[in-house]
């Protein structure tokens, strides 16, 4: 099922976000990093991941 952060706040979302994932290097359960990009915080880049 897809995610989406469109409904968020900008409080709720700040300066990045995690998402979980199951597909990633730590297999379910891990969390996929995004970075708002800067100058266009209607965007964001993958930055990485973590468990």
């Amino acid at each position: 099922m897809p995610f989406s952060i469109t409904d968020w706040t900008a409080d709720e979302i700040q300066t990045a976000v995690a998402l979980m994932t199951e597909l990633g290097q730590f297999g379910v359960g891990g969390r996929a990093l995004y970075d708002l990009r800067p100058g266009w915080r209607a965007r964001s880049d993958w930055s990485g991941e973590t468990p």
